[in-house]
Parts: C-alpha cells; structure tokens; sequence
C-alpha cells in the first residue's frame, strides 16, 4: 500500500512520461526487503564471497576478495540484489549484484519488492543523497556504522514501472560508456607500468629491455651513485608561501587541497617550512614503499613540511627523468630491500641511506628521450582520467535531474 504521494517530479523527464500523475514516496522498507538468508562458507570462494574490503569505493563495483572467513557463516544474495557496506559509509560503497554469492555480516542486501525495478532502486541509492542520509545517523568514530533501523526509513520516490526502467536503462547506458573509457584508462596504464618495467634496467642487467634505435651502440648504462649529483636543501620558507604537501596521487600538491586551513606559511618558531624550487624533489623517507617522493614541476616557489626532504640534482641527470625512475617498480623493491621497520605502514628509508643507493644511468640524450616517451604517455593517461572524470559528473548531475527533490512540494 502507498504511504504517500508527492507532488514533486524530476526536473528531467522523458517525453512519454510527461503527462504522468505525481511519483509515490515510500520509506525503503516497504519497498524492498532487507535479506539475512544465510550461506554456508564452504560453499563460496574468492569470487563470489563480498565483504565491505572488496566492494569499491564511491560505486565503482567490487573486486575478488583477498581471503574468506574460517567461521560462520555469509547473509547469502542473488543477482540484482543491492549490497550497502555499512561500516564507513561515507566511503560510498553500494553495489548492484550481478551473481549470487554470500556476503559478510556488515553488508547489507537490500532486495526490490514488485513495484520497485531494482536497478532503478540501486541508482536512488547510488547517491550522495542517501550516503549523507546514512551518516547522519551513523554510531562511531573511527569505524562509524549506519544505523539499519534509520537506514530502513530512507524516503524512496519512484514513478511507474515503466518510467523506472526508462531511467534505470538511461543511466545503466552511460556506466556502460563510463565502464569503456575505464577499460581504455587501465589499458593505458598497464601500458604504461609494462615501459617502466622495460626502460629502465632491472635486478643486474646494465642496460633496459627496451632501447630506443639511436642509443643501442651507446654501451651499458653508468652506476652513480645518488650522493654524487644530488644536493638537499635545507632552506626555511618566509612568511606569504604557499604551503604545499606531498601526496601519493598528485605528488606535489597545495596542502588546501586536503586540509581545511590557510595557505600562507605561518613564520614563527613552532612551525617551520622547506622552502621548494621549480624542479626541486620533495622526499617522504615514511612512505617510500607507496611512492611518496616526487619533484615540483610547478614554476612557483613553494614550501612543505620541516618533516620532509628537499633535494635538486645536477646537470648530469634530467629532472623528469630522475623522478620517473625514483617513482618506478624498479626502484621500489630497491626501497624495500633496505627499509626499516617491522610494520608495512611504518617501513621508512632515511635520507642518508636513499643517497648511498646506486643507480645505473644513460647519458642525457637518451634519459631525455626516455623521459618524452613517457610523458607522451602520461599526458594521455590524464587526458583519459580527465574524460571519464567529466563522465561520471555527467551521470551525478542526470540523477539529481533525473530523481525529484524531496523538499520540493
């Protein structure tokens, strides 16, 4: 039975549909079914067994699990069922099944009853919308978790069943297209790491697998070691800086990027900050092992935390050159080798050490050419990023177009 009718209709609707009454609004649980039909686990494997580690994050789909429980048992789904990782919501992990398997006690399946198209229920929940919904009841700091008697009330509008699959259809047409342009993106850069495997020598070879015609009768590559051409720098930022940090997926970035707070450099004695040239290596000896060093290719001077080190290299080696080959495969297992610390989180190569290393290098033609080869390669890997990033916010703004706002009377 309708609890209520709204007013309201999208801002978006297909022609046909026009004439249509108002959409019905019902709390999620009389629209769907929350599922606890359990699975015995030895009838599941790595494939089909989901926990809220493999559902990706922000609706991205899920990922073959690493290991199966030893006891209990797993809340078994079907396909087209919903699955909701409860525990951090706000990690946006809602997935619609496509095969049946068991899932882990934090994920909640939420199957559509008859007057709800479940692909169409699983884009309403696809949504920053219901995520927020979720969090504000959420119990927990550093694990919060959703509060299924709250989540149970969440206001689902939908029109007929035909109207429902015309959008489900609309929007399960552009994940197709967003599914593509991610398949090209990952060609791209399996592309990509296959190069960096191959340009530059591995183990004890003294030359690359792969060499560029010009360069093969220029004989093995020279060891230097890293002392030898690169200078640290140690000088301490004025006030008015910009105050940058060192991140994983943009290396060099501005720290307001990721924290709510000023970017000037404060110039006093409790806080004191590296001063950053165009073409300078920011270091992070606590994270080397995920590739926490990377170079300023900004023209801006810029500063970072005291906590890291900042260093430059001589004329014998390109700039660009250097920071591919620091931030390759190659080089991290090197960084491994000679890390300290017991915990993976906490392994840390100090700057002493880092310069000791020895690297084998081409003369400046070839590292040059090396270095082109790859940002070629490189900027089409952003150009592809910066596609599927316009891809998904088309989607975001086709739902809120597409789904009415319930405050709308």
């Amino acid at each position: 039975m309708k609890t209520n009718t709204i007013t309201a209709v999208p801002k978006l609707r297909f022609p046909e549909f026009s004439e249509d009454k108002s959409w019905e609004v019902e709390p999620l649980i009389k629209c769907a079914s929350f599922i606890n039909k359990k699975i015995e686990l030895s009838k599941l494997n790595l494939t089909n067994y989901i926990s809220t580690e493999n559902i990706l994050s922000d609706f991205e789909g899920v990922t073959k699990a690493s290991k199966l429980p030893k006891t209990g048992k797993a809340t078994h789904f079907i396909e087209e069922d919903i699955l909701i990782s409860n525990i951090r919501p706000y990690l946006r992990k809602v997935w619609f099944s496509d095969f049946i398997g068991g899932a882990s006690n934090d994920v909640l399946i939420v199957r559509a009853k008859n007057e709800v198209n479940s692909k169409y229920l699983s884009f309403y929940l696809m949504t920053d919308r219901f995520i927020n919904y979720v969090m504000t009841g959420a119990k927990g700091v550093k694990m919060p978790r959703g509060d299924i008697s709250q989540i149970k009330k969440y206001d689902i509008t939908y029109p007929s069943i035909k109207e429902q699959q015309k959008i489900a259809d609309c929007l399960a047409s552009l994940d197709d297209s967003i599914n593509a342009e991610i398949q090209q993106l990952d060609t791209l850069k399996d592309h990509k790491a296959g190069l960096l495997q191959n340009l530059f020598p591995v183990g004890e070879e003294t030359v690359p697998r792969y060499r560029f015609a010009e360069f093969e009768n220029y004989g093995n590559w020279k060891a230097i070691s890293l002392s030898e051409f690169i200078t640290q720098r140690n000088t301490f930022a004025e006030n008015g800086i910009l105050l940058y940090s060192l991140t994983i997926e943009k290396g060099v970035t501005p720290k307001t990027e990721r924290y709510e707070r000023s970017h000037l450099v404060i110039n006093n004695k409790e806080e004191a900050y590296k001063i950053v040239y165009s073409n300078d290596f920011v270091y992070n000896p606590m994270n080397l092992r995920f590739g926490a060093i990377a170079r300023h290719s900004g023209e801006n001077t810029v500063s970072v935390s005291k906590y890291y080190n900042v260093f430059y290299s001589n004329d014998e080696v390109d700039s660009s050159f250097l920071e591919m080959y620091l931030q390759s495969s190659v080089m991290l297992n090197v960084y491994n080798d000679i890390a300290t610390g017991s915990l993976i989180e906490k392994r840390r190569v100090h700057f002493s050490e880092f310069l000791k290393l020895t690297m084998l290098f081409p003369n400046v033609l070839e590292q040059q050419k090396i270095s082109d080869c790859l940002s070629s390669l490189a900027n089409l890997i952003e150009s592809q990023s910066n596609k599927l990033e316009t891809l998904k916010r088309h989607k975001q703004g086709l739902m809120q177009q597409l789904f009415p706002v319930m405050d709308e009377k």
